[in-house]
């Protein structure tokens, strides 16, 4: 009975909600990069430009949809953006389709602008389907988890942490398994795939959303700015069903009035177009007011790193001579790490406080990153700082030759990073650009080693930092307010994320990556040290409180006649 009563219980409803959300989430983000180099001749410019919109566009918009997240009713907006979101996928994969089938007839119909049209209208649909996950993302995670959980502050921690074990899951099996499709089928038939995939996971997620909606009543209750807005509906409602008396009576005063509505209605023209940039701004100040504010930006510093396994320390990896093979191993151990980090946040806070857990877990993160420091002056390094970082730049612009032709299939060159890594897909080790009949002597693996092990083991604390903020954030954050702070923190997300590829693309070469590592571990420092000062002040009002005496429990202890002493 009991099994059966947590399979049908809210909070397991969520968590497969969750994991089929973030399943088919995984699957597009991989498989929209490689659609895009597989169209443009195995070039990366349309997935620098899919990257560079979707970041601009949550920083811009991060207030506004956490906005609208708080105006409207928590049903209303998770299933809104559960139905733009795999809308937008199923139409980005059936786009995608036509254009991997009929791509050379589409190249000679004017003159290539309808192709590039294409392009245009797939990378504008997936941002769409990023802003609505994003949605999906506050409303969920940062909402309905705490409703949920009620005023049980360690389930929702254990309700955090698990949900963080699906996103750790999800990060790598759903690649893999999307790109065994693409391998051994075609990348028309991975569209094919991920498109009917959402079609069935929106319809399960609707009904999922549901079944949570209708099994926690609390979540119909929404206060502040809902409230308002529905007593505005209300108050149109009673006006419409006013008895006749009163009715003559409002047309006299409109009568007499005429002149007011056009002026009204003015003015909430101009107000509605300048609502979003109120919001924006708003939004930012209100972040900056919280009192958890140094705790978010603490958090935000860590999204400036290349210390992860994303594309370019993955490239980096290549031209120290490590094969696919053991990258995959390596992501696999990361993904472990990860996972232990999220029992390491439930066993710290339940020991040591929330507050604790974070500062413990960033001087864990951080002792781990000094491996990385110092991996950069170990023997195999290539740091070298007489190498100019702009001097791969300049060669690409005045040296680079124009991408070749591909009439067919056996033309297709191997694609190659601008690291120097190879295409993962032909398993080829050999970096870029070098001579196979040369033997050059092997590169010590200390440095590589190094880093890597400071990555993987930074793991357990990032991802235990990472626990305590959302979970700081959900609970001192007041309830109308939830959305629109955690879409501006989104933003300060995506903001360090953007400015850490800026920093890559100014100093591209393998030369310059010790300096870039160096950078990391000093920006993930300042983010500690942000949150250490957030921690001061908090942990100093709760000793201020405990040690404080109350004033009636000091008056009964003393004699009758004393009581002015207090």
């Amino acid at each position: 009975g009991s099994v059966v009563a947590y399979f049908t219980s809210a909070k397991f409803l969520l968590y497969l909600g969750h994991a089929l959300s973030t399943w088919g989430d995984r699957m597009w983000h991989f498989a929209v990069s490689v659609f895009l180099v597989e169209l443009y001749g195995n070039s990366l410019l349309l997935t620098a430009v899919y990257g560079l919109v979707v970041a601009g566009s949550v920083l811009l918009l991060g207030a506004i949809i956490g906005d609208w997240v708080d105006k409207n009713s928590r049903l209303k907006v998770a299933q809104t953006s559960l139905i733009v979101q795999n809308a937008s996928v199923i139409l980005c994969g059936i786009i995608l389709m036509i254009v991997f089938l009929f791509k050379t007839q589409l190249l000679t119909l004017y003159h290539g602008w309808l192709l590039t049209m294409c392009y245009i209208l797939v990378i504008t649909i997936a941002n769409i389907a990023n802003l609505a996950s994003t949605a999906t993302a506050i409303t969920i995670q940062r909402d309905w988890i705490v409703v949920v959980a009620g005023e049980d502050r360690s389930k929702l921690a254990d309700m955090n942490a698990t949900i963080r074990r699906i996103d750790q899951l999800t990060n790598i099996l759903a690649p893999m398994a999307v790109g065994q499709i693409m391998t051994f089928g075609s990348p028309m038939i991975g569209c094919g795939f991920i498109s009917g995939w959402n079609l069935m996971s929106m319809c399960v997620e609707y009904l999922l959303l549901w079944k949570v909606y209708q099994k926690t009543p609390t979540l119909a209750l929404k206060s502040a700015k809902v409230e308002e807005s529905e007593l505005k509906q209300l108050n149109v409602k009673k006006e419409s069903d006013v008895k006749p008396a009163e009715g003559v009576q409002l047309i006299v005063e409109k009568d007499v009035t005429g002149f007011e509505p056009q002026q009204e209605k003015e003015v909430s023209c101009a107000a509605r177009i300048a609502e979003p940039f109120i919001t924006f701004r708003d939004g930012w100040v209100a972040y900056y007011n919280q009192p958890v504010f140094l705790a978010g930006m603490g958090l935000a510093f860590l999204y400036m790193t290349v210390l992860g396994f994303d594309c370019i320390t993955t490239g980096y990896a290549y031209t120290q001579g490590l094969s696919g093979s053991v990258l995959s191993l390596l992501m696999g151990a990361s993904a472990v790490t990860g996972i232990m980090g999220t029992v390491a946040f439930t066993w710290l806070r339940r020991k040591c406080g929330l507050v604790r857990t974070g500062l413990i877990s960033g001087v864990a993160q951080f002792a781990c990153l000094v491996l990385c420091a110092i991996s950069v002056f170990m023997p195999g390094s290539p740091l070298d700082l007489t190498v100019s970082p702009f001097a791969d730049i300049s060669a690409r612009l005045f040296e680079s030759e124009p991408l070749p032709t591909i009439t067919s299939p056996e033309d297709k060159p191997e694609m190659v990073f601008a690291t120097g890594m190879p295409n993962l897909l032909n398993g080829s080790t050999t970096p870029a650009n070098s001579d196979p009949e040369m033997s050059p002597e092997p590169v010590p693996l200390i440095s590589v080693s190094l880093l890597f092990a400071g990555v993987i083991a930074a793991r357990v604390g990032l991802w235990s930092f990472d626990l305590t903020v959302t979970q700081l954030l959900q609970e001192n954050v007041v309830e109308s307010e939830r959305g629109i702070i955690n879409g501006v923190q989104n933003s300060m997300n995506y903001l360090l994320d953007l400015l850490h590829f800026i920093m890559v693309i100014l100093a591209p070469n393998p030369e310059a990556f010790g300096l870039l590592v160096l950078i990391s571990v000093s920006f993930v420092a300042m983010g500690h040290i942000m949150y250490f000062r957030f921690a001061q002040k908090t942990l100093g009002k709760q000793l201020f409180v405990c040690c404080t005496p109350d004033p009636k429990a000091v008056s009964d202890s003393l004699p009758p006649g004393n009581t002015s002493t207090v």
